[in-house]
């Protein structure tokens, strides 16, 4: 028995076809993702140009000019400037401290060329003790007010208003409004800064005609009566008392009498 040995496949070919066909026959091999991806972020943000962010200007509005009360000229000389009165609302029981506390300040900036005077209107009236002791004291016409003599301009008035202490100028809206040449004569005379011989000293008498008293010691004593006249200048009083049914007119001085 003879046995034929195989038969070599002599050409070359795999089997089942040639072997272009074998390669495409096969499963294709796995490629990982991210060689599978193309690459294209950085070259497409080397290729785009960088564009400057344009900022569009507003125009400009015209805001409404405030006119300011006066400007500072330094080479004015003290015949040019304007200096008027004016009232300033202070706060009461303090009107002396206020008013050093402003000129200290005025000083500070050295604008003492703009202020001629602060003036707390006061008069001086006579006080009796209850021993009959007469003395005299200043006694305040306008509590809580003081008056300034000066130059308004910007800077005065600022430095007026930031004094602790001082509340604003009298007038419309805060605007400083002058006072009447008669008015500060007036009250400059009450308050003694200006000389006057001829006026008397009044008397402080804490009562008013019609006021109901009684006598407190002296000839009428515990007489009840009615204020009928006062004497400022020598501090004395005229009660009208019932003496016997009638109506009696007695002066006295004001401390032997007390208010009902």
């Amino acid at each position: 028995m003879t046995i034929e040995p195989e038969s070599s496949n002599l050409s070359g070919e795999t089997p089942g076809g040639t072997p272009a066909e074998a390669a495409a026959s096969l499963p294709p091999s796995p490629v990982s993702p991210a060689a599978s991806e193309p690459v294209v972020a950085d070259t497409i943000a080397a290729e785009v140009p960088e564009v400057e962010e344009e900022i569009e200007e507003e125009p400009e509005v015209d805001l409404p000019f405030a006119e300011p009360l006066e400007f500072i000229d330094e080479t004015a000389g003290d015949g040019d400037l304007k200096y008027e009165w004016f009232i300033l609302k202070v706060q009461v029981n303090r009107e002396d401290g206020i008013k050093d506390a402003l000129m200290r300040k005025v000083k500070m900036e050295g604008l003492e060329r703009y202020f001629k005077e602060v003036v707390v209107p006061t008069e001086d009236v006579a006080e009796f003790t209850k021993t009959g002791k007469r003395r005299v004291v200043k006694r305040k016409i306008y509590p809580g007010y003081i008056l300034v003599n000066m130059s308004v301009n910007d800077e005065t008035w600022f430095i007026v208003r930031e004094t602790p202490g001082i509340g604003d100028f009298t007038g419309a809206g805060g605007k400083p409004s002058p006072m009447e040449p008669k008015d500060v004569e007036r009250i400059l005379r009450s308050s003694k800064a200006i000389e006057d011989e001829g006026t008397q000293v009044k008397t402080a008498i804490p009562f008013k005609i019609g006021d109901k008293v009684r006598v407190k010691e002296g000839n009428f004593q515990n007489f009840e009566g009615d204020i009928d006249q006062i004497d400022e200048a020598h501090g004395r009083v005229r009660v009208v008392i019932t003496i016997f049914n009638r109506a009696t007119p007695v002066e006295m001085e004001h401390w032997n009498i007390e208010k009902l």
